[in-house]
């Protein structure tokens, strides 16, 4: 009987395991848009918390306040690998079932 749970239990771990790369697979290829400043500087941004895409509204480009354009860039970087980062963990604890697993839905 104990071999026949220990095969099981084998079983769903290869399947979560399974699950969990086609998630990230699937995160990959997935995007979140950011916008700062009053859509001054948008950003693109993958499952894999990679900026994609930037685009700097030609208005706020002042040689005489690069810090302002600087404050906006930085930003959009952080809400967008915070965004990137919540939908992974989103797609994580679909895959896993809602299980906190180390290292994965952390």
């Amino acid at each position: 009987m104990f071999k026949g749970d220990l095969g099981e239990l084998m079983r769903q771990a290869q399947q979560l395991g399974e699950n969990l790369k086609s998630r990230q697979e699937e995160l990959a290829r997935k995007t979140v848009d950011v916008s700062v400043g009053g859509d001054m500087v948008r950003m693109t941004f993958n499952g894999k918390c990679e900026a994609l895409s930037i685009h700097i509204d030609p208005e706020v480009v002042d040689k005489n306040d690069v810090g302002m354009l600087q404050d906006l860039v930085l930003s959009a970087v952080n809400e967008g690998v915070r965004r990137a980062q919540q939908m992974m963990q989103d797609e994580m604890a679909k895959a896993t079932g809602g299980l906190n697993i180390p290292g994965i839905t952390s």
